[in-house]
């Protein structure tokens, strides 16, 4: 994908001032934010990805903000923005969950952060539900396999430092299966304060009654339902390798 970088001085002219301060900052919050970029390191964005804000592509969209790639010191990043609308009142918050994630080697690496930014390691790749649908061709199976085992490895380093995702029972937008690392991603919703449910959530996610199952199915036989609420029952009482690993052998990665 070609990547053409913009100043982010232009970030205050339309339509960009729509995407540093979505939905509906105003004109000195904006220049706050493009001055609270520069401190950090931001010099310029580049607007492309699969999600689309009026005409402008970008990398990801939530409740809490807008993802899009820049350049930090000449290297390429990942930036989220607050958005306006927020409830989160800063980025603080999310970027320590980020960081608690980074040590079990969980997750894109925080750079930095601020009040309205996280700034962290660019992941090019694709998120795991369009990485499945689009899976084809001699070996699809053991890539798929390698992929979901990487996925519930994470699962099972968050579940043992106590770091609960959230969201992984709908997994398909919270994985990126990138070129040179696959990882969890979007910590918005992560907690500590709740029992880490990682390993069940996105077993569940992945196997049973989602989209990402149907097409999982087509490419290797999965097992059992019964046998894989089983082996999720006795590890979500018990979140011990052992357990993990007895897991790992019924659905066979």
């Amino acid at each position: 994908m070609q990547q053409s970088f913009l100043s982010i001085n232009k970030l205050s002219e339309k339509p960009y001032i729509t995407i540093i301060g979505y939905p509906n900052a105003t004109k000195k919050q904006v220049q706050l934010r493009i001055a609270q970029m520069k401190k950090l390191g931001i010099n310029s964005v580049s607007f492309q990805g699969d999600l689309k804000l009026g005409s402008i592509s970008i990398l990801g969209k939530g409740y809490v903000g807008i993802v899009v790639l820049a350049k930090r010191q000449n290297k390429i990043v990942a930036v989220k923005i607050r958005r306006s609308d927020s409830q989160r009142k800063e980025m603080n918050r999310e970027a320590k969950l980020l960081e608690i994630a980074n040590s079990s080697g969980v997750g894109p690496r925080l750079i930095t952060s601020s009040k309205n930014f996280m700034v962290m390691e660019y992941l090019d790749g694709k998120k795991i539900g369009l990485w499945i649908r689009d899976l084809k061709g001699k070996g699809s199976a053991s890539r798929l396999k390698s992929v979901i085992k990487k996925t519930l490895e994470d699962c099972y380093n968050l579940d043992q430092i106590g770091l609960d995702h959230g969201e992984l029972s709908s997994i398909s937008k919270h994985v990126i299966v990138g070129k040179s690392k696959t990882t969890i991603i979007d910590f918005e919703s992560a907690s500590t304060k709740r029992r880490a449910s990682n390993v069940t959530s996105a077993t569940q996610g992945i196997f049973i009654g989602s989209g990402i199952s149907k097409a999982t199915q087509k490419i290797y036989k999965l097992p059992s339902k019964n046998k894989l609420i089983d082996a999720l029952r006795i590890y979500k009482h018990k979140p011990s390798r052992k357990n993990f690993d007895a897991l790992l052998k019924i659905l066979r990665v």
